[in-house]
């Protein structure tokens, strides 16, 4: 017990120590940009005196050390400061984008994981066949193809040529603003506010942008899945199973795949986070309105507090799952101290 504790503790002290070093870099990336945050608040042509006034009421004409102890004071209070595009409080406008990237992101790795575990599964049991070479080939095209490319052949195809698919957006003209936002996610909220319609267009959109993200995060989680099992299928306790007659499925899924779940839990996580961060393209091509979008439309404009916001909670959430993962293996691995 007091193994697991101390391994526990130290894990914290060194997530405490990440989140440090995550927000030092993240202000030193906003100091070392080449644009100027108070131009960008105020603009090419404003007069001087307007310039410095700015750059005061910004922190930005105090030294290094104490803009950067301000900046940790006011992270560990929650404020990210306001952006000078939306003139919003950075925490405000993340509150509002990061929903829609969430709800991308969970459809995603859902149906990844669905999809991607069986396929593994079913590949390492079949090593060398033809249908271990297809799906490799398969996840191997996850992997190569860039995002943007099947992004803009999809809407190409399934929006321009055929018109089965909705196009950009996060839902049609005639439901915007009309579902109440009680949770941000808007199929949530339009089921909530009994509206069928807005539901099935909310979905509708959804489809597109999900199923990329889906099928890159299933040629990863498939490829580790089927290591894992490659490794489980050749270890002595699958072997001694076999010599005691136990019929393939129960030696696959009783034996092989539980030490192989324990595994995936990082690869689950890690893959989330990813797709939490890693949907800037795929959000930009289908005019998603979430955090990469905000991400990206903020850093053409020179908006350094929403970059560096987004950066740190991107950073956060990374190292939160990642503590997540570390300790539900923990938990669910007896031989891990």
């Amino acid at each position: 017990m007091s193994k697991r504790l101390n391994g526990f503790l130290s894990t914290c002290i060194s997530v405490c120590l990440t989140l440090f070093g995550l927000s030092v870099v993240t202000f030193f990336i906003g100091r070392v940009m080449p644009t100027d945050p108070v131009l960008a608040a105020v603009g090419d042509n404003a007069p001087q005196a307007v310039v410095e006034r700015v750059r005061h009421e910004m922190g930005l004409d105090q030294p290094l050390w104490m803009q950067f102890f301000h900046y940790i004071s006011q992270v560990f209070h929650g404020d990210l400061g306001r952006s000078a595009l939306t003139s919003n409080l950075v925490t405000t406008d993340i509150a509002r984008f990061f929903p829609a990237t969430l709800e991308l992101a969970t459809a995603a790795i859902i149906i990844a994981a669905i999809v991607g575990i069986p396929l593994g599964v079913w590949a390492a049991t079949r090593q060398g066949s033809w249908i271990d070479q297809t799906i490799r080939v398969v996840c191997l095209a996850g992997h190569s193809l860039p995002v943007f490319v099947l992004a803009l052949l999809s809407l190409l195809i399934f929006y321009s040529v055929l018109g089965i698919a909705p196009g950009p957006g996060r839902q049609d003209i005639i439901y915007q603003d009309m579902i109440p936002q009680v949770t941000g996610l808007l199929t949530v909220d339009s089921l909530l506010a009994g509206d069928m319609g807005a539901f099935r267009d909310a979905l509708a959109h959804m489809v597109q942008p999900v199923l990329i993200l889906a099928y890159f995060s299933m040629a990863y989680i498939t490829r580790m899945t089927r290591t894992f099992m490659l490794n489980a299928l050749g270890g002595e306790y699958v072997i001694t199973a076999r010599a005691k007659g136990l019929s393939a499925q129960r030696v696959i899924w009783k034996h092989a795949f539980p030490t192989v779940g324990v595994q995936l839990i990082t690869v689950l996580a890690l893959t989330y986070a990813g797709l939490l961060e890693g949907a800037v393209v795929t959000e930009n091509v289908f005019s998603w309105p979430g955090l990469g979008q905000y991400l990206t439309v903020s850093l053409m404009n020179a908006d350094m507090n929403p970059v560096i916001g987004s950066t740190l909670l991107i950073g956060a959430i990374y190292v939160l799952l990642n503590l997540l993962a570390d300790l539900l293996y923990r938990l669910l691995d007896p031989r891990v101290s």
